[in-house]
């Protein structure tokens, strides 16, 4: 199957300009100025990127594919992700994740979601382990699941810093770390740590101890929810400073802002203008998740659901309102995750990755189309490709 696009303006994510782009099955073949479609070839479907931004496919690093939630409740499980609300976001990989309730939530079908996404048309990937400590795993050691499950790259998300974790001690942390990175190293994943950061007092001093007091290398953790309060986006960019990598959660509702979280957008630009290199910054969604809100006895007054179109929406907002460039913006939900994930065939725009493409209308940055793995799923704004119960 070969689709080309033509005449398009291309950011993979850095820009190229105006080219060609010659998509070979779930792969891109050829990236040109000038690509040709022959007579008496073979059939080539032809995309006309005239008009339209042509950028990489967007990854979502943090997602809870399966619902999550709980905290009011088993009626306040949220629901499973839908193939749709992915493609029509931009969305060509996703890294599915168990959150509060490691209980009723289960390794077996994160993984089992994991592969029917991958079926139904996106590249998905999951974490092992859930809030609490010990980790969930579906062997019975940490290294076995990174190393064994093709599916499986890393662990997480592990609370810190918050009323629902299991307030895990140095030791727990950096043991589990090691496993992970020993992990990711015999197998050539990240093995990374994925880390739920909370509104406690203690912030990020956990990982900074097991970095300061351990061979563990900073880029080894990937802690989210940075931009959750000001105190803690403070204490994220002096982490960042240090050469870790932090994460901001796009999804969020108007009392979370009043209360002091700080806007994705808003923070990329303090971020960058801090002098945090752009490397060590990622976007991600949460979606799915649960937004709940809490009183100052920890008791649950109000829960909403993440949404994973917030990841794209933060984007754009970081180049329409905050005057971020295109490539800086692009690069926090492309590139970045992909380096940070060890996904060298995701995130860019290059010969012999995989074709996960997205058009943008030029002058409203709008999502138009939307390919992954070479398969048009998303035409026009509209999804041409559904979910099996969609």
């Amino acid at each position: 199957m070969l689709t080309l696009i033509k005449d398009g303006e291309v950011y993979a994510p850095h820009y190229l300009g105006k080219k060609d782009i010659l998509l070979v099955d779930s792969k891109i073949g050829y990236v040109n100025e000038l690509i040709e479609n022959p007579e008496h070839f073979v059939p080539i479907t032809v995309i006309d990127a005239s008009n339209q931004v042509v950028v990489p496919g967007f990854i979502d690093a943090h997602v809870h594919i399966i619902g999550g939630g709980g905290e009011g409740g088993f009626k306040t499980r949220t629901p499973e992700l839908n193939l749709t609300s992915l493609t029509t976001s931009g969305i060509t990989t996703v890294v599915g994740v168990l959150g509060t309730d490691g209980t009723t939530r289960r390794m077996e079908s994160l993984l089992a979601k994991a592969r029917g996404l991958e079926e139904e048309g996106v590249t998905s990937y999951i974490h092992s382990g859930s809030y609490q400590l010990p980790v969930n795993t579906l062997t019975d050691k940490i290294e076995k699941d990174i190393i064994f499950i093709d599916k499986i790259i890393g662990v997480g998300e592990i609370a810190i810093s918050d009323h629902r974790s299991s307030e895990p001690t140095f030791d727990e942390i950096a043991k589990v770390a090691t496993a992970a990175r020993n992990g990711g190293i015999l197998s050539g994943k990240a093995g990374v740590l994925e880390i739920h950061v909370g509104d406690g007092e203690e912030k990020l001093s956990l990982l900074e101890e097991v970095v300061s007091k351990t061979n563990i290398p900073i880029s080894q953790f990937h802690p989210t929810h940075i931009n959750r309060t000001e105190e803690l986006f403070r204490a994220g960019i002096q982490y960042a400073q240090n050469g870790g990598y932090v994460d901001l959660t796009t999804s969020t509702i108007p009392q979370f802002l009043e209360e002091g979280e700080v806007k994705c957008s808003k923070g990329l630009k303090i971020m960058l203008n801090e002098g945090v290199p752009i490397e060590n910054i990622t976007f991600s969604s949460d979606g799915q998740g649960s937004l709940p809100s809490f009183n100052r006895k920890g008791e649950l007054t109000g829960l909403q659901v993440g949404k994973v179109s917030s990841l794209f929406n933060e984007a754009r907002d970081s180049v329409l309102e905050e005057g971020i460039s295109l490539e800086q913006a692009l690069q926090v939900i492309t590139l970045n995750p992909a380096n940070v994930l060890k996904l060298a065939h995701k995130g860019r725009i290059q010969e012999g990755t995989d074709a996960d493409i997205v058009l943008l209308d030029k002058e409203t940055l709008e999502i138009d189309t939307v390919i992954a793995k070479g398969k048009v799923m998303v035409k026009n704004k509209v999804p041409i490709v559904k979910g099996t119960f969609e």
